[in-house]
């Protein structure tokens, strides 16, 4: 099916199984930080799921839910701050950094990324899923969108290894993840790679 055959609310129509995967590639994460969570649909459904304590950031408040307790009494934190200058979060403190369809919103996304690896713990996990150029969503809204080629270059020059990006949903979404080297030999070797 092409992108021209695609309902108009494809985005829409996915989203609960997008959560899912997203809830399953995430599911060993015991602290996950969401970059640009807008109103914490996800971070309401990683609480629910899989009893993760979740951080919401965006640098907009006004999307934010009032009550901020899953379904199950567990609450969940949103923080108005930009993801390029995460001062509220130490080095290593989550085990997983996830951004869901705004990378691409983000002014400073390599900024961003460099951040997003700082605050992970050695060897934690980076996802993003965001919309690839050419896909139904740049008809839809518009914007201006990576390829997986640039997500995957973006992921490694702000320090991850094992990146992998690929297109998924009939190739409407990227999913990119990548890892925060494990030690600093790690961190200098692909260093080396990369000159």
């Amino acid at each position: 099916m092409s992108k021209k055959n695609l309902p108009e609310n494809f985005y829409e129509r996915i989203k609960p199984q997008l959560q899912r995967r997203i809830g399953r590639e995430l599911r060993l994460a015991g602290r996950i930080l969401d970059l640009g969570c807008g109103s914490c649909e996800l971070d309401r459904y990683l609480v629910d799921t899989y009893h993760q304590k979740v951080t919401g950031v965006d640098i907009v408040s006004a999307n934010f839910p009032k009550h901020r307790r899953s379904r199950s009494g567990q609450r969940f934190h949103c923080i108005c701050q930009d993801a390029a200058h995460l001062k509220s979060i130490r080095d290593g403190a989550v085990d997983a950094v996830v951004t869901m369809e705004a990378l691409h919103e983000m002014k400073r996304p390599k900024a961003i990324l460099v951040e997003a690896n700082r605050v992970l713990r050695p060897g934690g996990k980076i996802l993003v899923v965001d919309f690839p150029r050419g896909s139904l969503a740049q008809r839809l809204w518009d914007e201006n969108y990576y390829s997986p080629t640039e997500i995957g270059r973006m992921l490694k020059q702000a320090g991850f290894v094992e990146v992998r990006v690929k297109t998924i949903e009939r190739g409407q979404l990227m999913w990119g993840t990548g890892y925060r080297p494990c030690c600093e030999s790690s961190r200098h070797k692909e260093m080396e790679n990369r000159a």
